[in-house]
């Protein structure tokens, strides 16, 4: 056990190396504590728990493989670029060098938050709960399941982003709820994880938005969107 441990740790330390050195996070865990910010997952056993496995259910039974490879095809998505769509031609990132930087920030710093919330809440993947499911992808190792990554980091993004687009806002956050929405068509998610997620995201930029760094970054992706015609 100790020997396992201790390569581990190697490895981590390894892979640390190789991506250099950190930036500290803006976000301290106590500004997004899952504990005080969320409530518990429903249980396996509870009204809520057997009804939101029925549901899943219902989504293995009417879900086509369209609907499946379209699910799929939007979670690889992990990027601001999922609004693309939303925010009209010329949201490209490769021509928006500010908007970029300040959305990876947001993606470092949502992630950071939710895998706080895994650990602490625990809830097993709907497929580790009912093995009948299938789930889109490869199901092999999965982390927890609440809140949800990627509403978490969809709503995050949606958040800060309907400030720089105002008169997008509508469009931008159907497109969250949409594809947060996938995960549960793709059967990784209970729609409990993917409303927490929804919660969290939507908090975590309103705290960032409250931080004097994060905010001079959002200023700086605020002028380039105007001079692009945003």
């Amino acid at each position: 056990m100790r020997k396992a441990m201790l390569l581990t740790l190697a490895a981590i330390a390894l892979v640390a190396a190789k991506e250099g050195p950190q930036q500290p996070l803006l976000l301290t865990p106590g500004d997004v504590d899952p504990s005080l910010l969320l409530p518990p997952p429903p249980a396996k056993d509870s009204a809520q728990g057997r009804s939101e496995l029925e549901q899943l259910h219902r989504v293995d039974q009417t879900r086509t493989t369209a609907d499946a490879d379209n699910a799929t095809a939007l979670g690889k998505i992990k990027d601001v670029s999922v609004f693309a769509a939303a925010m009209g031609p010329g949201f490209a990132l490769d021509r928006l060098p500010a908007t970029r930087a300040l959305f990876a920030a947001v993606r470092v710093e949502e992630k950071a938050a939710v895998t706080r919330g895994k650990a602490h809440f625990q809830r097993d993947r709907p497929w580790v709960s009912d093995a009948t499911l299938h789930p889109c992808g490869d199901p092999e190792n999965p982390d927890y399941s609440y809140p949800s990554g990627h509403a978490t980091m969809a709503f995050s993004m949606a958040s800060i982003l309907a400030r720089l687009a105002p008169a997008k806002a509508p469009a931008i956050m159907a497109r969250a709820a949409d594809y947060a929405e996938a995960r549960v068509v793709c059967e990784r998610h209970f729609p409990s994880d993917i409303i927490a997620g929804q919660s969290y995201g939507m908090i975590i930029g309103e705290r960032l938005m409250e931080t004097p760094e994060f905010r001079a970054r959002f200023d700086e992706a605020a002028k380039e969107l105007k001079a692009a015609g945003f």
